[in-house]
């Protein structure tokens, strides 16, 4: 049987592919997806991908995980910098949840070098383009398996 993951994602990860290809990679959203599912599939996750670009959605979704003891990895975008609500529905997690994100915070501009679900997380992964929802999803796969 397959531990059920939930991969959230933020404002404008929809947009993969279209949007700013220099940083997010030309790869579609639809090709996450399916990255994210295939590599589920081999580590025995029964990944399931959502998006949205509503924070309250977001935090339902946390709550959702937590509720049912879920394990996440979440690319919060934009909400990563600011997303008070966000980090609290995070806090309350109940297995684990990594933060992921395509490209290096640190390497961009000056407002994106803060997260406030760092600190909350179970771990980050970022700068390695979609490698880092494969990176992250393995991580969580071995952190599933030690426990």
């Amino acid at each position: 049987m397959s531990t059920r993951v939930l991969v959230l994602n933020g404002p404008n990860l929809g947009r993969l592919g279209s949007r700013e290809p220099d940083v997010y990679g030309s790869t579609s959203y639809a090709g996450l997806v399916a990255r994210c599912a295939e590599l589920g599939a081999r580590l025995g996750l029964d990944v399931e991908v959502r998006e949205t670009n509503s924070e309250a959605e977001m935090v339902g979704w946390l709550h959702e995980a937590a509720d049912a003891r879920t394990p996440v990895v979440i690319n919060p975008g934009a909400f990563t910098h600011y997303s008070y609500a966000m980090r609290d529905a995070a806090a309350q997690r109940t297995a684990p949840l990594i933060e992921v994100h395509i490209s290096n915070p640190y390497a961009r501009e000056a407002f994106r070098h803060n997260s406030v679900i760092a600190a909350v997380a179970s771990g980050t992964v970022a700068g390695f383009g979609l490698g880092s929802y494969e990176l992250a999803l393995r991580a969580l796969a071995e952190q599933l398996t030690s426990r």
